[in-house]
């Protein structure tokens, strides 16, 4: 039986020109979150299982890729359940492989420590556009920072890059999880019942209003405690100020100094911002990760018309592995969607280095091929890329192929 060239469902080859545009988007992330104190640090893609399925990751903890064990471990016999044969798996995202990271190495750490990762993760996912089962996701988590700062360093870095990339006219959409949880208990949902009632107020955007009063009574809640919550949305689209709005509505159920964080994070960013996008609070936001404690954001770009990275505060996620709680907060940007946008705008990579074809005549002696080669090197030197290739009988189809791949110049060495 012939051997299957296709990669496996979900993931992908990537051809040279997508290639260039991957390295260039890393080359920006990489260099811009350095300039707001990042540091680049990598873990490994496999974590030990316990690790991944500890009730932190939401619905990602399905889509788990899990590794059997090995050898003499692996006793498929004597197996009762899953977990009896699978000690490992790949991780689902970056920030696992972080805390675990931190935990185990924070006596070598600055406080607060600024983390850049850039790696593939790998979901058993549903593919659709601009979403893999394995695809590389570029993190910055700010550790040991209980101020707010950490949300406007994270944004401010995260949109600057986006800026840099061309992208503009985007938003921020920020809520917080205290207000998510405020306005469910002032309407009367039990606490134990949030977690369900942010799953389908999370699909306000496919379902609207209307939408989630539906699902919500379909699920059994009091038809009061449901049009009680409704209500509070109508207040917050009627209002000027939709924070001020909640923190007059819910009263004691909000925490005093909720208003205040989120006016300082954005009245702090669009101050000080450099890329064109707009702050905007939104109370539906709710974040799939079930770790979030505090602020939540996502990017919103209308050229994809999905979210295109997100992150917020989580704040009981270390706490987990060394027992003591410390301050976390991070953002993670959509790097296939934004490559995916780039190359459908037919992207062109500004600055790019000047490049040289030398097509060489199969026959040419040695002193003359070292010549050739001395002097490609002395091209290099001076930063220009220099492709050096046999001259193929097809000699305008060659070079034909080389133009349209960016080749200015092509010099022509024959046989003497």
């Amino acid at each position: 039986m012939a051997l299957r060239k296709k990669p496996v469902t979900g993931m992908k080859d990537i051809l040279p020109e997508e290639m260039k545009i991957r390295n260039y988007v890393q080359k920006v992330i990489r260099e811009t979150y350095s300039q707001f104190g990042f540091t680049q640090i990598e873990t490994p893609c496999v974590e030990n299982i316990s690790n991944l399925t500890s009730k932190q990751g939401g619905e990602n903890e399905k889509l788990i890729f899990k590794i059997l064990k090995r050898g003499q471990k692996l006793n498929l016999d004597d197996a009762k359940e899953e977990m009896d044969v699978v000690d490992n798996g790949l991780r689902y995202d970056l920030t696992v492989p972080l805390v675990r990271y931190y935990s185990n190495n924070a006596n070598d750490l600055p406080s607060p420590f600024k983390a850049l990762q850039m790696g593939n993760v790998w979901r058993a996912d549903k593919p659709q556009r601009g979403r893999y089962r394995q695809f590389m996701q570029c993190d910055i988590d700010i550790l040991g920072d209980a101020s707010n700062l950490a949300e406007i360093e994270l944004i401010l870095a995260t949109t600057t890059t986006l800026g840099k990339l061309g992208f503009k006219n985007f938003e921020i959409r920020i809520n917080e999880r205290r207000i998510l949880k405020a306005m469910a208990a002032y309407s009367g949902f039990e606490e134990k019942d949030f977690d369900e009632v942010f799953i389908i107020l999370d699909k306000m955007d496919k379902i609207g209003l209307d939408g989630v009063r539906e699902t919500l009574i379909k699920y059994e809640y009091d038809e009061s405690v449901v049009d009680k919550y409704i209500s509070l949305f109508d207040g917050i689209n009627s209002s000027d100020n939709p924070i001020a709005y909640l923190k007059d509505t819910l009263g004691e159920f909000m925490d005093d100094d909720v208003k205040e964080w989120m006016d300082e994070i954005i009245t702090t960013v669009n101050s000080a911002k450099v890329a064109e996008f707009d702050m905007v609070f939104d109370p539906t936001l709710v974040r799939g990760m079930s770790y979030y404690t505090g602020t939540i954001f996502e990017i919103a770009i209308p050229e994809l018309g999905a979210a295109c990275g997100g992150g917020g505060r989580y704040d009981k996620m270390v706490g987990k592995f060394i027992g003591n709680d410390v301050p976390a907060c991070g953002f993670s940007i959509g790097f296939e969607r934004i490559v995916l946008i780039l190359l459908e705008q037919n992207f062109q990579i500004p600055d790019e280095n000047k490049k040289i074809a030398y097509l060489i005549e199969k026959g040419i002696k040695a002193e003359a091929l070292s010549d050739i080669f001395k002097q490609a090197k002395e091209e290099r030197m001076n930063g220009t890329e220099v492709l050096v290739s046999r001259m193929k009988k097809n000699k305008k189809f060659q070079k034909e192929q080389l133009a349209a791949n960016g080749y200015e110049e092509i010099k022509e060495f024959f046989r003497r």
